[in-house]
């Protein structure tokens, strides 16, 4: 089972009232940036935004990976006298974990090991997504709309396509939807991670309908993610509510209570369970509730597809591992097999959809699907083992997937991005260099060893059949070969087809777009041949019960 650390009764009742600043710096840190953000755009002509917000967007994200190195390091703290040496608590002197584990706020949020390690993760993805955010060399201008009100086809909308401006406020909503994804898998208690959840879901919206270019599919998206996203949040609350009146709290710890031990009637646990969980599993894009998933990812702003894609899941799938594994451990035998059932059918439906689709962009956002599906084998596995292994394997594929969708804005026609993929025939021969890496990455995605896909796979199903679940990993064998097939396809058309005459060009990506792509490649490499660090930090300890 999960390490699980309690901290002593005396402690808490004089914690719980307190706040451990430390603890929360690199959460304050994000939230301030955005804040300061939004003054920006008040204050600054528009000709000084860009640059201010760049620097402020990669700053913060340096300065909250300091803090967080700063919290775990207290020797470091003590030594650039930031604090004081504390004694250390007996709780904690045999324990197995890197910092002893808080909870803060009045118990709101809990920083343990797997949050530091999701919230490194976070801070690490948000840094290529956002460099292709401020590119403006593939895009002249940038990816963003100079003007966000402007109507669909008008005139000033065909206008606007060669304004050199860009919509700056793009950063502060980044900014914001980045902190909500660093509170919402910290959460202690529902109420606290619906409001994290809203968070990072609104500016998430808005992010969504400002491409500079095909703005109706981008403000199309953006509408089905929003009425979508309500739904599933209002199921969410459902659930919340549900499940205080089962427990008589939200605390998580308060509900493995209940759950442990109650003479209560169990209905409004499973039908507050099942609430719950349809909210993060739509978060998370995990089959059947992925409808959004191609949609929005079609249409979004390519350096938003690529946020979404790599940060939103780590987010999801770190409050699915928090929730599955403090609150309802107990009851683990009465919720595993819908969850069996709903793992081979993300796996079913993205491996098999995938092979349909004739846009890259829809293409991965199935492959999101299936690789959703694996996750969620190592997240059913309530093992140390299972939950390493799920952390690492979002590490892996969240690098991989900001590199691949790096390497699409490159491929552009007249209109933009040339996502089709009959537009890809031959690229190989135009643009050696381009070919190689995407083909790289893709075979990452298939699971290819010395990539990193193949050892996120393996750390998964290794714990999953551990565990008892070896049919599940059958059928997620057989699902990853169904899905390399429509890897392999892509790599085919780039290699052994002729290009067009005219066909698309490659364009030359700017200092920020070398940097995301090369960075996701050089991780997906260094993760696959040398994954030990990564994988001994996922398997320090497990969540503060």
């Amino acid at each position: 089972m999960l390490t699980s650390v309690s901290v002593l009764a005396q402690s808490e009742s004089v914690e719980s009232y307190s706040i451990d600043w430390w603890a929360i710096s690199p959460l304050l840190v994000v939230f301030l940036a955005a804040f300061v953000s939004v003054l920006l755009e008040a204050f600054l002509p528009r000709s000084r935004r860009w640059a201010a917000q760049v620097g402020l967007s990669i700053g913060t994200l340096l300065i909250a990976a300091f803090a967080m190195i700063l919290y775990i390091n207290e020797d470091l703290r003590v030594g650039l006298g930031l604090s004081e040496e504390v004694p250390v608590d007996p709780a904690f002197a045999d324990a197995t974990h890197q910092v002893a584990p808080v909870t803060t706020f009045n118990g709101a949020l809990a920083v343990d090991d797997p949050t530091l390690f999701l919230w490194g993760t976070l801070l690490a993805l948000a840094l290529p997504s956002f460099l292709m955010i401020a590119d403006r060399s593939v895009e002249p201008g940038g990816a963003f709309v100079a003007q966000a009100a402007l109507r669909p086809g008008s005139t000033q909308d065909r206008a606007q396509t060669t304004v050199p401006g860009m919509q700056t406020e793009v950063f502060p909503l980044a900014l914001f939807a980045l902190g909500g994804m660093m509170a919402f898998l910290a959460s202690n208690d529902l109420l606290t991670m619906f409001v994290a959840l809203e968070v990072l879901s609104l500016p998430l919206y808005l992010m969504c309908g400002l491409a500079r270019r095909r703005r109706l599919i981008s403000q199309e998206a953006a509408v089905k993610y929003f009425l979508l996203g309500a739904f599933a949040s209002a199921f969410f609350l459902y659930g919340i509510a549900l499940l205080y009146g089962f427990a008589g709290s939200v605390q998580l710890s308060a509900i493995a209570q209940a759950t442990a031990g109650t003479d209560r009637s169990e209905t409004l646990l499973f039908a507050g369970l099942g609430l719950l969980v349809v909210g993060l599993l739509f978060k998370a894009s995990v089959g059947p509730f992925h409808s959004w998933t191609p949609d929005v990812y079609q249409g979004a702003p390519t350096p938003v597809t690529a946020f979404m894609a790599a940060c939103t899941k780590v987010a999801a799938f770190g409050a699915i591992l928090r929730v599955f594994s403090v609150a309802f451990e107990a009851s683990s035998w009465e919720w595993e097999g819908v969850l069996w059932a709903v793992a081979i059918a993300s796996m079913v439906i993205g491996a098999v959809l995938g092979l349909t689709q004739t846009d890259i962009k829809r293409m991965v956002a199935y492959s999101s699907v299936a690789h959703a599906g694996f996750l969620l084998v190592g997240a059913i596995a309530l093992t140390d083992d299972g939950l390493a292994g799920t952390m690492f394997y979002l590490l892996a594929y969240g690098f991989t997937t900001v590199a691949v969708f790096g390497v699409i804005t490159l491929v552009r026609d007249s209109d933009g991005e040339a996502t089709h993929l009959s537009k890809w025939a031959g690229l190989a021969k135009r643009s050696p260099l381009v070919a190689a890496v995407f083909s790289f990455l893709l075979l990452a995605l298939a699971g290819i060893p010395l990539t990193s896909g193949f050892m996120g796979k393996l750390a998964v199903f290794s714990a999953a059949v551990a565990d008892g679940m070896a049919p599940l990993v059958v059928v997620a064998l057989i699902a990853s070969a169904v899905a390399a097939f429509f890897y392999v396809r892509v790599i085919v058309l780039m290699y052994f087809s002729e290009p067009a005459a005219d066909g698309p060009t490659v364009s030359v990506p700017g200092a920020f777009t070398t940097a995301a792509i090369t960075l996701g490649v050089v991780v997906t490499l260094l993760l696959g041949v040398l994954p030990t660090l990564a994988l001994d930090w996922a398997g320090i300890g497990g969540f503060i019960s």
